[in-house]
């Protein structure tokens, strides 16, 4: 058991660190070279730092582990939120929050984190005739980030961080190259994740939910990077309210993106 747990830990670790230092990094610059706006980076960053729960929970639902995949879910999107407002109050960014934008964001957030706390309250079973719910509220969802953003955000949403910057097509095929294999790497060790875990919880009879809740802690520290990353460039800046307009989509679409898509993905896997 031991040797299987440091198998765990490491292939873990290894997900989070190729996450931060080679997927998250790559994708900023991305977005950085195309000279997309925060919320558009936040919503790249918010996807790409949803990654590590996107292996995890596809390799677990594979192995029938689907305890472990909602767990995961719950405990992945409430560390999220613990971590973005950790590093708001820590960059001195809390009146930004008043933003009426920013306060519907915060609320859709705060669904992502109800929502899966019904279904366990209510043992209400994830199965295939939850799909097309999920897939409605992810709909609903990213209309409502993007209409306020619209009407509350419009001047900062026309603002570019690098609006003087040319795009280089040489550097974003580099940038696309890079990811795409990055992504290779990352669903092979997924896979070895996986078969790791299987052991952990058929052989040693390690409950699903102490799994789900292990792996929500681990795979929520890309996020953390890009929240502390995000306020911090664009306060050397001096536009403090781009990096919460970058933050907070990233928390929001990483929330979404766990629960209503990955979540959707994982019970499509279980099904087939």
């Amino acid at each position: 058991m031991i040797l299987e747990a440091i198998k765990f830990i490491f292939y873990s670790v290894l997900i989070v660190l190729i996450s931060k230092y080679i997927l998250v990094v790559y994708l900023r610059k991305l977005a950085e070279n195309l000279n997309l706006s925060a919320k558009t980076s936040g919503n790249i960053a918010g996807t790409a730092t949803s990654v590590p729960e996107l292996l995890t929970i596809t390799t677990s639902s594979i192995r029938g582990l689907t305890g472990a995949s909602i767990f995961n879910i719950l405990s992945s999107n409430i560390i999220n939120l613990i971590q973005y407002l950790a590093t708001i109050v820590l960059n001195k960014n809390t009146s930004k929050l008043k933003n009426h934008a920013i306060k519907i964001d915060m609320v859709l957030v705060g669904f992502t984190i109800i929502i899966p706390i019904i279904f366990l309250r209510l043992k209400i079973e994830m199965d295939i005739f939850t799909v097309p719910l999920f897939v409605i509220c992810y709909a609903l969802f990213s209309y409502l980030n993007n209409s306020v953003h619209k009407i509350y955000l419009n001047f900062e949403e026309d603002t570019k961080q690098n609006i003087n910057q040319k795009t280089n097509k040489l550097k974003t095929l580099r940038y696309i190259a890079i990811l795409v294999l990055t992504a290779f790497i990352l669903y092979f060790i997924g896979n070895l994740l996986g078969n790791t875990l299987e052991k952990l919880c058929y052989l040693f009879n390690v409950p699903e939910f102490i799994v789900g809740i292990i792996l929500g802690f681990i795979t929520s520290i890309p996020e953390l990077i890009t929240f502390f990353e995000s306020q911090k460039y664009n306060k050397k800046l001096e536009n403090e309210m781009i990096g919460v307009i970058e933050a907070t989509n990233n928390l929001l679409t990483s929330n979404i993106m766990n629960l209503f898509v990955i979540q959707t993905i994982g019970i499509l896997l279980v099904k087939q």
